[in-house]
């Protein structure tokens, strides 16, 4: 193993899984998770991304949206699954 490589443990029907996935991906479990790792924004990486959306809603209409609208919008989102439903915790 290369000294930036680390290895972690899942059950056997996840490895499975991640296998089943990586082969009908053509990719490998190692790439599969990198991608995911990779893709998947931290909550502090969605948070930025709000003040963003924010600052730009209030440039461009005078005025940032309120709490309330802000709500909306996200469940919306989260009922089309473009954002989080829940934190997900670390094993």
């Amino acid at each position: 193993m290369a000294a930036d490589e680390t290895s972690i443990k899942v059950s056997t029907a996840a490895r499975d899984r991640l296998a089943q996935l990586a082969a009908e991906h053509d990719t490998t479990i190692r790439s599969l998770v990198e991608d995911l790792a990779q893709s998947t924004p931290t909550q502090a990486e969605y948070a930025e991304r709000a003040e963003l959306a924010r600052a730009e809603l209030s440039s461009a209409l005078g005025s940032a949206p309120s709490p309330e609208a802000e709500a909306k919008a996200r469940a919306l989102l989260e009922r089309l699954g473009a954002g989080p439903s829940s934190p997900r915790t670390a094993a």
